[in-house]
């Protein structure tokens, strides 16, 4: 399946992994500042130094959640490791696809891929989509959509994966707690798991006992996994 290029799950920003890095005053916790009450943030690490292309995570975060819910969990690994993290808001209280289609979040996620793209290096080899529960589910099926341009996509107790195409061979990571009561194991994290491997891509699928949650254990797995 491929994912024509009007489709409304594209997008279109692209990296140059030759832009200049910002000087230290640009660095720290940064609003998008795209409009809006509902915006995003960008996290540059202030301590790292920053030489060439740097990964980027772009975090999904899950229902009723917020932009600054999923930067959180990834400073201290950003600080060590000289990954730059971008967080959007969905446009609502969950993401549009899950909510019937495809649409404004796509639009506010690609404007916010090419500001950042235009102002910071970033390698296309490590170029992550990650998520937690709705946006673990959002991350994977936008992803898969957009395999082309992410190299990685990282989902944190998915629910589904509904994508509106298939486009590329990004490697796929999924973890899922069995006692998780929210979106229970045996009907989200291990059909998502069956239907990934199914469908050929390379994943690496985790479980680990507890709820509805990301242990410290398991986002450290992950971004070894990731190589970052």
């Amino acid at each position: 399946m491929t994912a024509p290029a009007d489709h409304p799950a594209r997008l279109r920003a692209r990296p140059d992994p030759s832009a200049a890095c910002p000087p230290p005053e640009v660095r720290g916790l940064i609003p998008l500042n795209l409009g809006g009450a509902r915006d995003g943030l960008l996290y540059v690490p202030q301590r790292h130094p920053l030489e060439g292309p740097r990964p980027l995570i772009v975090a999904c975060h899950g229902a009723g959640s917020e932009a600054s819910h999923s930067v959180r969990p990834f400073v201290n690994a950003a600080e060590e490791r000289g990954l730059l993290l971008l967080a959007c808001d969905s446009r609502a209280g969950t993401w549009d696809m899950i909510r019937g289609g495809y649409g404004p979040d796509v639009a506010f996620i690609d404007r916010a891929l090419s500001l950042v793209f235009s102002h910071y290096a970033v390698d296309p080899a490590r170029l992550v989509l990650d998520g937690f529960s709705d946006g673990a589910s959002y991350a994977l099926s936008l992803g898969l959509g957009n395999g082309d341009l992410f190299s990685h996509l990282m989902a944190f107790s998915p629910g589904f994966l509904a994508p509106a195409a298939q486009l590329g061979r990004p490697r796929v990571f999924v973890s899922h707690g069995t006692a998780d009561r929210v979106l229970p194991i045996e009907r989200c994290g291990r059909v998502v798991a069956r239907e990934l491997r199914a469908a050929g891509y390379d994943l690496h699928y985790t479980e680990f006992e507890g709820g509805h949650t990301v242990p410290p254990g398991v986002q450290r797995e992950a971004l070894e996994w990731l190589g970052a």
